[in-house]
């Protein structure tokens, strides 16, 4: 009888011993594209994000726990456009794995898929942190994420083939909710058409142009150059007359520089997620754009 026990316990840990079909390993460059591969690969994605929020993903340091991530990653989703230039480029090459090099199915960029905005006909480190590629931050118009969906669910089935079934039912899934979402967002960002605004960076820019608001100003003089005192005193003289209904700050952004006009020229700063994270309400990409229409129709009105 002990015999028979421990057979069978032996048995029995040899079965929970099995490896099943490891989740593959993604490695998000922002908290929007972890979220997104979420949504597409449920729990056959085990997803790490590099940055958050409230960072700024210009400027990120590679350390070694982010290289240590890296290095066991199977797929990279990355912006792209050179958004992650100052940092990505040495963490791949850090990792040493082959998978997720540039060129790889294991290295994809979001960007790739996506027609940009902003593509300077030249660049010169006088015109500030201008992305020779053009804007990349494409997270805020919903019509690129459906796009980024589509693409991004090929490459996850050709990473993983043997969920290939999986990953294209996730993606149908995704697809009809958040066009039935891009629906009922459009209606409700009906208010928001001419609606003049005043922005800190660049980076506001695909959400102004598929809500149509109008952008007055930006407080940084040149992208990524904090402005002067003898720059916001000009913009003050030029907003005066015709001042915008709200300033536009990012969740991230500090707020000294906006807080400082709206107080001059008579209007709110409104805070915006920016990125998934970035506001209690904005828990997923849905929850993001639910929050951002939110704040802005009631800051509207």
């Amino acid at each position: 009888m002990n015999r028979y026990l421990r057979s069978l316990c032996l048995a029995c840990a040899l079965v929970f011993a099995l490896p099943a079909h490891a989740a593959i390993k993604v490695l998000a460059t922002t908290a929007d594209w972890g979220a997104l591969v979420t949504e597409l690969g449920g729990d056959k994605v085990n997803v790490y994000t590099a940055t958050t929020a409230l960072q700024d993903v210009h400027r990120v340091d590679a350390k070694p726990s982010l290289v240590a991530r890296a290095r066991t990653a199977d797929l990279v989703v990355a912006t792209g456009a050179e958004l992650e230039i100052g940092w990505l480029p040495v963490l791949l090459q850090e990792s040493g794995n082959t998978k997720i090099q540039p060129g790889a199915p294991g290295y994809f960029e979001i960007t790739s898929v996506l027609k940009l905005l902003d593509i300077p006909s030249a660049v010169d480190r006088s015109m500030g942190d201008v992305h020779p590629l053009g804007n990349p931050h494409v997270q805020l118009d919903p019509r690129n994420i459906a796009t980024a969906a589509k693409a991004l669910s090929v490459r996850l089935a050709q990473v993983d083939p043997a969920n290939a079934a999986y990953y294209q039912q996730r993606g149908t899934d995704f697809q009809s909710r958040w066009a039935q979402a891009m629906t009922r967002w459009t209606a409700q960002a009906a208010s928001l058409k001419g609606v003049p605004v005043v922005v800190i960076h660049k980076d506001q820019t695909y959400l102004i142009r598929w809500l149509g608001m109008t952008e007055l100003a930006a407080i940084e003089p040149k992208p990524g150059v904090p402005p002067s005192a003898g720059y916001l005193a000009g913009l003050v003289q030029k907003l005066g007359a015709s001042p915008p209904r709200m300033i536009l700050r990012n969740a991230y952004n500090d707020p000294k520089a906006a807080d400082w006009l709206a107080e001059r020229v008579n209007t709110k700063v409104v805070v915006l997620p920016f990125s998934v994270g970035g506001t209690p309400g904005a828990k997923d990409l849905f929850g993001l754009f639910d929050d951002t229409l939110n704040t802005l129709t009631a800051a509207a009105k």
